[in-house]
C-alpha cells in the first residue's frame, strides 16, 4: 500500500520522536543519581519552557485563543506532570529496562484513548488484542513485584505514567491538526512555568543538600529538557497529526526495544530473556491491535 506524501512525513516525524522519548528512561535513572525526582521533573520543563520562550518570540507565534487553551492545559498535565513525576518516583523502585516493559503498553493505550477522543471505528480483534496485551502486562508486573528488577509499587506508577502521557498525547495530537505542533509543546510548557519555576526553586533549596550532582548527572538532566520535553514532542505531536494518532502511535512499539539497548550500553542494567520476551509479547499484542485498524473505515479527525 503506496502512503500519501503527508502520511509518509508524519511516520517519519514520529519514527524520529520515539528515537528521542527511547532516551527517556535511562536518562531519568541517571539523573535521579544526582537529583531529586519531583526535582528531575519540574526542572526539565524549566529547561524546556526557556527553550519554548526564545522559539515562540523568534518565531513570532500568536496568542493561543481561548478555546484552544482547555486541551494546552490537558496536554500540560500529562506531559509536564504526569508522565515525568510518576516516571521519576518509579524508577527510585526499578530499572529503566522493566519500566520500559510495562510503557511499552503506551501505543494501545494511545489507541484506546484516540477511539474514544477521535470516535475511530474498530474491530472486535483490536478489543481481543488490547485484553491480552493487558493480561501479558499484569502478569509480568506480578511475576516481578518480589525481585530486585521491579517492585508493585513502581509498577504501578509506571501505569499511571502511560495513562497520564497516552492522554497527553491525544490531546497534544488534537490540537496539533489546527496548531503547529512545535507551538503545541512550547505553549505547553510555557503555562506551566507559573508552577515548574517556583516548584523547582524550593525543591533545589529543600534537595540539594541531600545530592551531589556529577557532570553527568547534570548532562542526563539537561538532555532531558531538550529531548524528552521538548524536541521530541514537536515531532510526535506533528507527526500523530499527519499520520493519525492511531496509526503514527505505531511507530512508539519501536520504543521499548531501543529504551532495553540503551538501558544495557548506558547503564549496564541486565536484561534478562523473561524481559525480552514480555516486551515482544506486548509489543506483538501492539502490532495486532493497531494493524486490525486498516480492516476498518480510517477517520482521522
Amino acid at each position: 500500500m503506496t502512503l500519501e506524501p503527508r502520511v509518509r512525513q508524519g511516520l517519519i516525524l514520529a519514527f524520529l520522536a520515539v528515537v528521542l522519548f527511547s532516551f527517556s528512561l535511562p536518562l531519568t535513572k541517571i539523573a535521579l543519581e544526582g537529583f531529586n525526582p519531583f526535582f528531575t521533573a519540574t526542572s526539565r520543563a524549566v529547561i524546556a519552557g526557556a527553550i519554548a520562550i526564545v522559539v515562540l518570540v523568534v518565531g513570532r507565534a500568536p496568542w493561543p485563543p481561548r478555546e484552544q487553551w482547555r486541551p494546552l492545559l490537558l496536554t500540560m498535565t500529562g506531559a509536564v506532570f504526569g508522565w515525568p513525576i510518576l516516571l521519576a518516583l518509579a524508577l527510585e523502585h526499578t530499572t529503566s529496562a522493566h519500566a520500559a516493559v510495562i510503557a511499552a503498553f503506551m501505543p494501545l493505550t494511545t489507541a484506546v484513548f484516540a477511539v474514544f477522543r477521535t470516535h475511530e471505528r474498530v474491530l472486535t480483534q483490536f478489543w481481543i488484542a488490547a485484553g491480552l496485551g493487558t493480561a501479558a502486562l499484569v502478569a509480568f508486573s506480578l511475576s516481578r513485584a518480589g525481585s530486585t528488577e521491579g517492585s508493585l509499587l513502581g509498577d504501578l506508577l509506571i501505569v499511571g505514567a502511560v495513562v497520564f502521557s497516552s492522554w497527553c498525547y491525544v490531546e497534544g495530537a488534537s490540537i496539533s491538526k489546527v496548531m503547529p505542533g512545535w507551538q503545541v509543546i512550547s505553549w505547553v510548557v510555557v503555562f506551566a512555568l507559573p508552577i515548574t519555576i517556583p516548584s523547582t526553586i524550593l525543591l533545589w533549596f529543600a534537595t540539594s543538600m541531600e545530592y551531589q550532582p556529577s557532570a553527568v548527572d547534570w548532562t542526563a538532566l539537561i538532555l532531558l529538557g531538550i529531548s524528552s520535553m521538548y524536541v521530541g514532542f514537536i515531532a510526535w505531536y506533528q507527526g500523530l497529526a499527519m499520520s493519525g494518532i492511531a496509526y503514527g502511535g505505531q511507530m512508539q512499539q519501536l520504543q521499548a526495544p531501543l529504551t532495553l539497548i540503551w538501558s544495557a550500553w548506558w547503564l549496564g542494567e541486565t536484561v534478562t530473556g523473561g524481559t525480552v520476551l514480555a516486551a515482544l509479547a506486548v509489543i506483538g499484542c501492539v502490532v495486532w491491535a493497531q494493524r486490525s485498524r486498516h480492516s476498518a473505515p480510517f477517520h482521522a479527525s
